[in-house]
C-alpha cells in the first residue's frame, strides 16, 4: 500500500545481517543444480508444506509492512547460493557468510527446498525481525554480513562480486556460441 515499504531483491547497502528464512532440507531431485552438474532431469522435486508456506509469505509481508527489511530474495531457482549471489550482483554488495548445517555443502548450497527466502537486515532490526520470525513459527538462522567486493562462503567458496556478475551476464550469450 505504500510504495515506500517496496523491498527490493539485491542488498542495497554495507553492513547488513543477513538471514535465511525457513529450513533447507536436502532436496535436489528437479533442480538446477541436478540438471547443470549432476545431468539429471528428474528426481522428486521439493516439497511444498502449504502451512509453512503461508507462515513465510505472512512474515515477509508483516516485516515489509514494519519496514524490517533492507532486501527479500526468494531461493526457489539455484537454491541459497543463488539468491545470494543475485542479491550481491543486483547491487555490487559483497558478503560473506558460513552455513551452519549437518548437510553436504553442495546439498545446503544448492537445495531448493520451498518456503525459503534470504533477508538483508539493518542491525537494528534484528531484535524485531527474530521476534517477529519466532511468532510466526518460520526458523531464522543469521548467515553474516553484507560489504566490500568479495562474496565468501565460509570454508565453502570465495570470489568477487565482478567475477560472479561477469559470468551471470554472459551466460546466455555463452550458451548461444556468441561469446568466444
Amino acid at each position: 500500500e505504500d510504495y515506500r515499504l517496496r523491498v527490493p531483491t539485491g542488498f542495497p547497502r554495507a553492513g547488513l545481517a543477513v538471514y535465511l528464512m525457513g529450513e533447507t532440507f536436502a532436496e535436489l531431485g528437479g533442480s538446477e543444480f541436478a540438471e547443470a552438474v549432476l545431468g539429471v532431469v528428474g528426481g522428486r522435486p521439493p516439497a511444498l508444506d502449504l502451512d509453512r508456506e503461508e507462515a513465510l509469505l505472512k512474515l515477509l509481508v508483516d516485516a515489509a509492512a514494519a519496514d524490517l527489511l533492507a532486501s527479500a530474495h526468494d531461493c526457489a531457482d539455484g537454491g541459497l547460493a543463488i539468491a545470494l549471489v543475485e542479491a550481491a550482483i543486483d547491487t555490487g554488495h559483497g558478503f560473506a557468510v558460513t552455513i551452519a548445517t549437518d548437510l553436504p555443502a553442495h546439498v545446503a548450497l544448492f537445495s531448493e527446498s520451498a518456503s525459503r527466502a534470504v533477508v538483508g537486515v539493518a542491525p537494528e532490526h534484528e531484535a524485531e525481525l527474530a521476534a517477529l520470525a519466532a511468532s510466526r513459527g518460520v526458523p531464522l538462522a543469521r548467515l553474516g554480513e553484507t560489504g566490500g567486493p568479495r562474496i565468501v562462503f565460509d570454508g565453502m567458496v570465495e570470489s568477487t562480486v565482478a567475477e560472479l556478475r561477469a559470468i551471470h551476464e554472459t551466460a546466455i550469450p555463452r550458451l548461444l556460441g556468441e561469446l568466444v
